[in-house]
């Protein structure tokens, strides 16, 4: 390897655009739709029959989706929100929108998502919503997160916002939630630019979603309270938000789409020789260093989560970085943030499983279009880096 290809830079996360993508997009920009039109329909009626589901429904981000999810959902002042803290501030930042309240509950090591056995302990008569979070593409199981959902009344919604493509015992994640919330960031399976839907073979919940994106209005006569003025009256009927994707970023997803297959066994091949690769560097020293991200045939392999020894994780972060290699880490706990600390009063040691993961993890490049040899090219770094400790 040259200096030149040595010093490239190499992100943790990139989308992968084509010329079919850039056609599909400028095919839009010539025609007469721009914002929502035709295409965000034939967008979000592609995906629901890729997951195998009645509904999708499309917002202008994950964000977004997650908002429209917990309001579909009917979250309100002073109910709870099951979630764990291992996941991106936005998942329990949607409860806090809505004046729920987020209550945390740890993550499982062998999953490294949400454990049933602590969201158990954290349930009540308040609590409105569960929300597992597949973490990095690992499809967790739903099965007691359904009981326990049923025990309370609760509606389970599944942030797959890492997960999109994944299966969960042969079918597609997606289908197993009242509804699930799915990311198109340039870093995720597909993009959009930005954006996020919700699936769900639930009407009620697909109505309500549609009216949440659109500033809380309807337009269809059927669903009005009162007597329309004319063909152009519309009803507001709740406080909705703009939160509508565009004819734009639909065009791109809807081509995108024709390659998730791929795009998730490209994913899952780079994270096997990840998987092959990394042990190796255990026996260079004298305790094990690195462990690998937990193991699922259906995981769809957002991130390839490296969980190394906290003694060395920064070290070894800022020496990739210098390498040119763009690791990341995810996440900083929710409940470590600072503004839940100071709102909510948590604190370091409230959730042990998800704080140690945080610890020592690192995010490896992982993305479609990097080559085999990228990823030996990072494993070497990380060979050199720890030999020279």
């Amino acid at each position: 390897m040259t200096l030149a290809e040595k010093q490239a830079f190499l992100p943790y996360g990139h989308q992968w655009i084509d010329d079919e993508d850039i056609a599909a997009v400028v095919a839009i920009l010539k025609g007469d739709w721009l914002t929502m039109g035709p295409t965000v329909d034939a967008f979000e009626n592609a995906l629901a029959e890729k997951v195998g589901v009645r509904h999708a429904v499309s917002f202008s981000s994950g964000t977004a989706a997650l908002h429209g999810a917990m309001y579909a959902a009917g979250v309100g002042h002073g109910d709870e929100v099951i979630v764990p803290p291992m996941t991106f501030a936005a998942t329990s930042n949607a409860a806090l929108y809505l004046g729920g309240l987020p209550r945390f509950a740890d993550i499982a090591p062998e999953t490294w998502c949400l454990d049933p056995a602590a969201a158990q302990q954290v349930v009540s008569d308040r609590t409105k919503a569960i929300v597992p979070v597949s973490f990095t593409g690992f499809p967790l199981p739903l099965e007691s997160f359904r009981a326990l959902a049923e025990q309370v009344g609760a509606v389970l919604i599944e942030d797959a916002c890492h997960t999109l493509g994944g299966e969960r015992e042969g079918r597609k994640v997606g289908r197993d939630a009242d509804m699930t919330v799915f990311s198109f960031h340039p870093v995720k399976h597909i993009t959009t630019g930005e954006g996020g839907m919700v699936v769900t073979d639930d009407d009620e919940f697909a109505r309500r979603l549609r009216l949440f994106r659109s500033h809380g209005i309807t337009k269809d006569p059927a669903q009005m309270r009162t007597e329309p003025h004319g063909p152009w009256y519309t009803e507001m009927q709740d406080l909705g938000y703009n939160y509508r994707l565009t004819d734009l970023g639909s065009a791109l997803g809807l081509s995108q789409l024709r390659r998730l297959d791929a795009f998730v066994s490209r994913r899952r091949e780079l994270a096997a020789r990840y998987d092959r690769l990394l042990p190796e560097l255990n026996g260079t020293t004298s305790a094990p260093v690195v462990e690998t991200p937990p193991a699922h045939p259906g995981h769809a392999y957002h991130l390839y989560a490296a969980n190394f020894e906290p003694a060395v994780r920064k070290h070894l972060f800022e020496e990739l970085r210098k390498a040119g290699i763009g690791v990341q880490v995810h996440y900083l706990p929710v409940h470590l943030h600072r503004y839940y600390r100071e709102r909510f009063g948590w604190k370091e040691g409230d959730f042990p499983v998800a704080e140690r993961l945080y610890r020592g993890e690192i995010s490896l490049p992982l993305f479609p279009s990097m080559e085999n040899d990228d990823v030996s090219r990072v494993v070497e770094e990380i060979r050199s880096i720890l030999g020279k400790l």
